[in-house]
C-alpha cells in the first residue's frame, strides 16, 4: 500500500509496491513488462532514449501505453501517478539526473532493470573494413556495456544508502555462448556480465542484490534494434551447417515491407588493389543498415512474456537468484555448453597428466646421477650459457 501522500512506502516487500526504473522502455518487452508492473500497484521510472523516441515506429506501443495511463478506464485507475517517462541518452551525468528525478518523484528506488539492447550484425572481418564500421565495435560496446555501467555507478549511493536494492541485468544466453556473425555483441553481453559478477560482492554487504537474466538471444535481438555491416562475399556461404543469424534475422525483416532491406543489400566487391590476385576480397561499397523489427501481431507478446513473467518473479525478491536462464531451451542450450567445456577441461587434464608421466619416466631412466645427465645433456645449463 503507498502512504498518505500517495508516495510508495519506505520500505518495499517483494509483494508490496516497489519502484522500478527501466534503463530503455520502449522495447515490446518493456511495455508488457511496464504493464505488468502498474497493474501490480508498482512505480515505474521509464528512461527513453533520445535516438528511440524519434523513431516513429519504435515508440508507438509506449506512446499507447500512455494514453491507457491517461484514460478514464477503471483498470487504469492511478497509473498515470505512477509512471515517469524520461529522456536518457545513457551518459553518465544524464544517468545521474534521471536516478535523482526517480527518487524524487517516487521517495525511493528498489530494482533497477539494465535492459536496453542493440545487435551489431556482421562478422569480425567485416567490421575491419571501412573506418564506419570499425566505429560499430564501439558503438556496440557503447550501447550495452557503458551505458548499463553509467546507470549503476549513478544508482548505486542511493541503493547502500536504502540499504536495500536489486540491480537485475537483462542480457541473453550469449552471455554463456558465442554466436558468429555478432561476434561484438557477444563481447559486449560478456564484459557486462563479468562486471555485474565482480559488483555483486562488492555490493553485497549493502544488502544489495545483483542477478543476471537471460533468456534466448532472439528475443533481444528481434525486439531491438539491428544493425548490419556490409557484408563480404567470402563469408556469404560459409555457414554450411546451420543457417547463419544473419540470414534468419533478415528474413524476419523482409517479412515486413516497411522494414525490409534493400535489394542492393548483396553488396558489391572487388579485389583491394588492382592488381591483387587475393582470392579474398574486400568490401569497398554498401552501407550500414540501422532496423527495428516489426513482428505479426501476437507474435511479440509469445516472444516475450516468459522473460516478463521471470522478471516480475525475481525483481524485488528477498533472495533472488545470482542468474537465471529463461525457457527450457536456453537452459539446455547452456547446459550442452558447460558440458563440453567440462569434457574438454578433463581431457586435457588426462593429457597433461600423460605428459608429465612420461618426464618422470625420463627422469627414472636417467638414474638421478649427475654424471648420467652430464653425459646424455639433460640437467641444468651451465651459468655461462
Amino acid at each position: 500500500m503507498a502512504d498518505a501522500d500517495g508516495s510508495p512506502p519506505k520500505t518495499a516487500t517483494h509483494n508490496s509496491p516497489r519502484t522500478w526504473l527501466l534503463t530503455a522502455a520502449l522495447s515490446p518487452l518493456a511495455v508488457r513488462l511496464i504493464r505488468r508492473l502498474l497493474s501490480h500497484g508498482d512505480y515505474v521510472a521509464a528512461c527513453l532514449p533520445p535516438h528511440e523516441i524519434e523513431h516513429r515506429q519504435r515508440g508507438a506501443e509506449f506512446r499507447e501505453l500512455i494514453n491507457e495511463c491517461r484514460s478514464a478506464r477503471r483498470d487504469r485507475e492511478g497509473w498515470k501517478d505512477r509512471i515517469r517517462g524520461i529522456r536518457c541518452d545513457g551518459r553518465m551525468s544524464s544517468c545521474g539526473a534521471a536516478i535523482a528525478e526517480a527518487v524524487q518523484l517516487f521517495g525511493r528506488l528498489d530494482i533497477l532493470l539494465c535492459c536496453r539492447s542493440e545487435a551489431v550484425v556482421a562478422t569480425v572481418e567485416e567490421l575491419s573494413t571501412t573506418p564506419l564500421t570499425q566505429n560499430l565495435v564501439r558503438d556496440q560496446f557503447e550501447s550495452i556495456f557503458f551505458t548499463q555501467v553509467n546507470f549503476i555507478k549513478a544508482a548505486l549511493p542511493i541503493l547502500r544508502s536504502q540499504h536495500t536494492g536489486h540491480i537485475i541485468t537483462l542480457t541473453s544466453i550469449g552471455g554463456h555462448i558465442g554466436i558468429p556473425g555478432m561476434s561484438m555483441y557477444t563481447a559486449a553481453t560478456w564484459a557486462l556480465e563479468g562486471f555485474c559478477d565482480s559488483l555483486a560482492y562488492e555490493i553485497a554487504p549493502f544488502n544489495i542484490k545483483v542477478t543476471i537474466v537471460q533468456p534466448d538471444k532472439e528475443i533481444q535481438s528481434l525486439t531491438n534494434r539491428l544493425t548490419f555491416a556490409p557484408q563480404m562475399p567470402a563469408y556469404a556461404d560459409v555457414f554450411n551447417n546451420a543457417p547463419s543469424i544473419r540470414d534468419m534475422l533478415v528474413n524476419v525483416l523482409n517479412a515486413d515491407p516497411e522494414t525490409a532491406l534493400p535489394e542492393s543489400f548483396d553488396f558489391e566487391a572487388t579485389p583491394s588493389t588492382p592488381d591483387s590476385m587475393s582470392l579474398e576480397p574486400d568490401v569497398v561499397r554498401g552501407e550500414v543498415l540501422h532496423r527495428y523489427p516489426k513482428l505479426p501481431p501476437g507474435a511479440a507478446e509469445k516472444l516475450v512474456m516468459e522473460t516478463v513473467h521471470a522478471l516480475t518473479a525475481i525483481g524485488g525478491h528477498e533472495n533472488p537468484p545470482s542468474r537465471h536462464i529463461v525457457g527450457s531451451e536456453g537452459a539446455l542450450a547452456v547446459k550442452e555448453k558447460l558440458k563440453t567445456v567440462t569434457e574438454e577441461m578433463e581431457d586435457f587434464v588426462d593429457a597433461s597428466l600423460a605428459v608429465d608421466i612420461f618426464d618422470g619416466e625420463m627422469t627414472d631412466e636417467a638414474g638421478g646421477s649427475g654424471d648420467r645427465e652430464e653425459e646424455s645433456g639433460i640437467g641444468l645449463p651451465s651459468p655461462n650459457v
